[in-house]
């Protein structure tokens, strides 16, 4: 396909395409209404959207404020994937292999924000590894 715009030049913004044409054809199968169904489909189409206005803003204070509400609109992905999980409105092996899509979408949006924010070193994700860990005493700390 023909290029038009430089996103798509982006292999984040082309997962992120995919992921979201993927979450159209999964909410098809799913009769049942639930909110998490609703919230995925938006955080689904919000993830491409974030990366293509992101990569379109001229400082990099601009990008990565985008490419930081792309991040989020990954993990309330993951997210909305559990809660149709335990409602069991999906299968785990559906689940899984979003979750992995995800996990690689937010790998190159954290390699983006290191380029593009001095804040990148806050980011809890690994840019070579999507570590599943959580630090409670850490997230006490700061309450």
């Amino acid at each position: 396909m023909k290029i038009y715009f430089d996103r798509e030049k982006l292999d984040v913004y082309q997962e992120a395409i995919g992921f979201c044409g993927w979450v159209g054809e999964f909410l098809s199968a799913i009769s049942a209404k639930a909110a998490a169904k609703d919230q995925l489909d938006r955080a689904s189409t919000s993830l491409p959207l974030n990366i293509a206005e992101g990569n379109g803003k001229f400082s990099d204070k601009d990008r990565s404020r985008f490419f930081e509400m792309a991040r989020g609109s990954a993990l309330e992905c993951a997210a909305c994937l559990d809660v149709l999980l335990v409602r069991k409105l999906a299968n785990q092996d559906q689940v899984i292999l979003a979750k992995e899509r995800l996990a690689r979408i937010v790998q190159m949006l954290v390699g983006l924000l290191r380029k593009f924010s001095h804040r990148a070193d806050v980011l809890r994700e690994e840019e070579s590894e999507y570590l599943i860990e959580h630090d409670y005493e850490h997230e006490q700390e700061h309450e």
